[in-house]
């Protein structure tokens, strides 16, 4: 028994690339594909588009991290420091 040879060709890719998402958006995005591959209901293939598209959103959120930690280097002089924490109520403690 053996596994189907024919395989299916790639999706074609729009002409515009989509817009780059939110942060929020993106790790919203990325929390579904991991809990959907979690789920273990997911074929291969649409396994393998699903880690892909994850991978993407990965990176999309660690570079908007790292954009983040870079400003708040600079407004604080070039020295990251430690934010004070936030308590329940909205104060910084």
């Amino acid at each position: 028994m053996g596994f189907p040879t024919q395989i299916s060709p790639p999706m074609p890719k729009s002409a515009h690339p989509p817009a780059t998402p939110s942060f929020e958006s993106a790790l919203s995005e990325l929390e579904a594909i991991v809990q959907n591959m979690e789920n273990g209901q997911m074929s291969l293939e649409a396994s393998l588009g699903a880690y892909q598209r994850g991978m993407e959103l990965l990176k999309h959120c660690q570079s908007t991290l790292t954009a983040a930690e870079q400003k708040i280097a600079v407004l604080e002089g070039g020295e990251l420091h430690q934010l004070p924490a936030i308590s329940d109520n909205g104060a910084a403690t």
